[in-house]
């Protein structure tokens, strides 16, 4: 309850001293205290109710009101029954403290008090049981999510990319997905968006491809009722999330065969995807993942490989991948995300993009990425063919070619290898690669003349030009 419901109550007949601007504060309990520092049996939310018998003097206000705001206390009845009145330093203290100060009618009894707040709270507690069950039977008449977290309210179930699976709009949806992804453990308490994070799945299912509850408030400040709610609530989720997952992947053989027509697709273009996960990612949280992001119209599981078809529909599917992934990284420290992406095709041509996604996926794959998307057009290109050399002989071609301009360099700091780039950058050109090092052409001659004696190749020929750029492009990638 909050501390404004007191004043509603007619019973009491409390008056509001100061901190009438604080009456929103919630109350968990009600304590009686003629202690000066009571501070160490306080745990926060509590009405504290006083007769003041500690008080010997002015200064006593002072401790005795600190000790309230250091424990977290919403607020502060009281009355002198020997002065008959509050003494004007106790609500000084209470004013410099933020503390709301109630003065309590002479003729009623603390105990009156603690009765009413008490039975206030109780009947909440009731009403938060009842509106469980209710809960349920709303969700088993197929109500779904949203219904029960109008009942709930303060909540909202998001997806790690951000979208709002259920309740209202979150200020900043895309904050509360990177809190969740990246907190060190869970639940978790985002002191500045003033939200507790709680995975719907949990256990050993990555954030990536689960979903989760953002409460307000810290949790740890929560009653027993609170926390039993929120795990109610969360099993309510899971089972939502169960029954929007429940349509079965495809016949494997028929995606690969491309066959459209036992697929059920219509007759128009569609682009193919391919993924797999790398480190504790599976093929089914993979799939999960994916589905997040794109419209599939169907897919299917493949050995640890997913496959999927999008309806082409003017969208650049890789770019739609490459930016839902790149919010998802943050929760990919441990593993990680290779995806194929092939080009639109007609539904008479759907097995070669299937094949086409799954070479741009075993492109990806070869990576150190944390997330890589690959495009059909890479496929063309000499990166597919370096991504086909085993590494030993990758290395050893590298270790050859440049190795003696790397130790050059580290002994002489001549800039060998980043005069090559940027020689074969410009195809050759002593007048711009010059312009680009800012030198005369002549240093740019005698380094590339350095860099032929040491690797006993003649930059002049074609050949050795492209064993550099391949070299370079190895390093590099």
């Amino acid at each position: 309850m909050r501390l404004r419901s007191l004043l509603a109550m007619p019973e009491l007949r409390l008056e509001v001293v100061t901190g009438a601007d604080e009456l929103d504060r919630t109350i968990r309990w009600v304590v009686t205290t003629d202690l000066l520092d009571p501070g160490r049996y306080l745990r926060g939310r509590e009405l504290v109710l006083t007769g003041l018998v500690w008080r010997t003097g002015p200064a006593d206000s002072e401790a005795f009101v600190r000790a309230l705001a250091e424990a977290g206390v919403s607020g502060l009845a009281a009355w002198d029954l020997t002065l008959g009145a509050i003494p004007d330093d106790l609500v000084d203290a209470c004013r410099r403290h933020r503390l709301p100060l109630f003065k309590v009618p002479e003729d009623v009894a603390f105990a009156t008090v603690t009765e009413e707040v008490v039975r206030y709270l109780s009947g909440a507690r009731a009403a938060d049981l009842a509106a469980v069950l209710d809960r349920h039977r709303r969700l088993v008449e197929g109500t779904g999510l949203g219904a029960v977290l109008d009942l709930v309210g303060h909540c909202h179930v998001l997806a790690p990319t951000g979208r709002v699976v259920a309740g209202p709009a979150p200020a900043d949806p895309a904050a509360l997905a990177r809190a969740f992804l990246t907190a060190p453990r869970l639940p978790h308490h985002e002191p500045a968006l003033g939200a507790s994070l709680f995975p719907v799945a949990g256990g050993g299912t990555p954030r990536v491809a689960d979903w989760f509850i953002a409460f307000e408030g810290d949790a740890a400040d929560w009653p027993a009722e609170r926390r039993a709610l929120t795990a109610e609530l969360t099993a309510i989720v899971a089972l939502e999330r169960a029954r929007r997952d429940a349509p079965a992947a495809a016949d494997a053989g028929l995606l690969v065969g491309g066959d459209a027509g036992r697929l059920g697709l219509p007759d128009r273009p569609h682009v193919a995807v391919a993924a797999s996960g790398r480190g504790g990612l599976r093929p089914g949280e993979v799939r999960t993942v994916l589905a997040e992001i794109l419209p599939l119209r169907v897919d299917a599981l493949l050995d640890d490989e997913v496959l999927g078809l999008v309806p082409a529909a003017g969208r650049d599917v890789a770019a739609d991948l490459q930016e839902a992934l790149g919010l998802l990284a943050p929760g990919l420290a441990d593993g990680g995300l290779a995806v194929g992406v092939s080009d639109a095709a007609e539904s008479a041509e759907l097995r070669g993009a299937v094949e086409e996604a799954r070479h741009a996926r075993r492109l990806a794959a070869t990576r150190p990425a944390p997330v890589c998307v690959v495009r059909h057009d890479e496929l063309a290109t000499h990166v597919l063919l370096l991504a086909s050399v085993p590494e030993d002989v990758r290395r050893i071609f590298q270790v050859r070619l440049l190795d003696p301009l790397h130790d050059y360099d580290r002994i002489h700091g001549a800039g060998l290898v980043r005069t090559l780039e940027t020689f074969l950058r410009n195809s050759g050109s002593w007048t711009r690669c010059a312009e680009q090092l800012h030198l005369h052409v002549n240093s740019v001659r005698y380094r590339i003349q350095r860099i032929e004696d040491l690797t006993g190749r003649d930059l002049s020929r074609l050949e050795d030009r492209v064993d550099f750029f391949l070299a370079l492009r190895l390093a590099g990638s």
